[in-house]
């Protein structure tokens, strides 16, 4: 029963939503195409009064019930038995064993260094000094006398023009220009308010509410079986011919002959 009051009701949303959507697309339809028209203002409608329902009735509440408690029975603890110490075992005494008295290092004589006798060097005999060779002087080149290079004469320096004074132009007065009267001020003319036309008041007609209509169960679409698909069996391809490569031709090289 719950489960069937359950799908009326899924059904009946979906279908609601449905409609809404279909009526909010025909409605934007209907803006878009036909032309929007200048109303008079809506008239005030009094706001009707709210119907007073009756208070909830108050709800006893109800007694929690109290489970019993079962009662366990008391599990003696289990006595560990103490395990008996081992007895101590006294160490065993260790005597000390004397320390070997090694005899002393036997004094080393010092040995006597032995000198070896120095060899003779030969004396080298001095190469003879040769002879200086005698440089024959160089005769240095005569001098020669400087050119007289002859004065030139100065020119004569040329006196500068004299450039003349330039009279300056006498200044011109600046014109007076008279000023313009002002144009007088017209006083704008007093427009006479309008009385405002007062429209009717159209009573709003009650729009009937739609009567609920119970919407019939969809009845579910029945599964169908899944066909069993044959396996496409799988072509096995010959084996690739094994590619045969040539020999490899054997060189000989000489050997490189020992150096001497």
């Amino acid at each position: 029963m719950l489960h069937k009051n359950s799908m009326a009701s899924r059904v009946f949303l979906m279908a609601l939503l449905f409609s809404c959507s279909s009526m909010s697309s025909t409605a934007r339809y209907l803006e878009e195409a036909v032309p929007k028209k200048e109303y008079p203002p809506h008239p005030i409608i009094p706001e009707l009064p709210k119907p007073e329902l009756p208070p909830h009735p108050a709800m006893p509440e109800l007694p929690k019930p109290e489970l019993p408690h079962p009662l366990l029975p008391d599990v003696p603890h289990p006595v560990v038995p103490e395990t008996p110490k081992e007895p101590g075992v006294p160490h065993p005494v260790v005597p000390e064993v004397p320390k070997p008295e090694l005899p002393l290092h036997p004094a080393m004589p010092v040995l006597p260094k032995p000198e070896l006798p120095h060899p003779a060097v030969p004396e080298v005999p001095k190469e003879p000094e040769a002879p200086h060779l005698v440089v024959p002087e160089v005769p240095k080149e005569r001098e020669l006398p400087h050119p007289i290079v002859p004065e030139v004469p100065k020119e004569p320096e040329v006196p500068h023009p004299v450039v003349p004074e330039v009279t300056k132009k006498p200044k011109v007065p600046h014109p007076v220009v008279p000023e313009v009267p002002k144009e007088p001020e017209v006083p704008h003319p007093a427009m006479p308010e309008l009385p405002k036309p007062e429209m009717p008041h159209h009573a709003v007609p009650e729009v009937p509410k739609e009567p609920h209509v119970s919407h019939p169960e969809v009845p579910k679409e029945p599964e169908l079986p899944h066909l069993a698909v044959p396996e496409v069996p799988k072509h096995e391809m010959p084996p690739f011919p094994k590619a045969e490569l040539p020999p490899k031709p054997e060189f000989h090289f000489p050997e490189p002959a020992a150096k001497p």
